[in-house]
């Protein structure tokens, strides 16, 4: 009991100590934000490009609006579908033999 007691208490003022201690001024890692001096100038603007394909052609690939497009799907209501299921359960064949205890 009187060991765990040490232990623990050894343990705590462990990190006790970790905690207060402070580096030296030699050890210290002081934060140097990023100088964008050149980012933050004023320049000219960019030379202008030509966007011609090398025969002078152009072409381009546009958006269409989804109607000229998609397709209508036909939506059928569940309860249809319950109906179709009920009918089709009805005209199943029944087994032929019952058993009775």
């Amino acid at each position: 009991m009187k060991v765990t007691f040490l232990a623990l208490f050894l343990l705590c003022a462990a990190v006790a100590f970790g905690q207060s201690y402070s580096a030296p001024p030699s050890m210290s890692n002081t934060l140097q934000p990023v100088d964008h001096s050149q980012r933050a100038s004023q320049q000219p603007m960019a030379r202008e490009q030509n966007l011609l394909n090398d025969n002078g052609l152009t072409f381009a690939h546009g958006e269409r609006p989804l109607w000229e497009v998609a397709q209508t799907k036909k939506v059928v209501p569940l309860g249809d579908i319950a109906r179709e299921l009920r009918k089709e359960h009805e005209s199943a064949p029944k087994a032929e033999i019952v058993w009775e205890n």
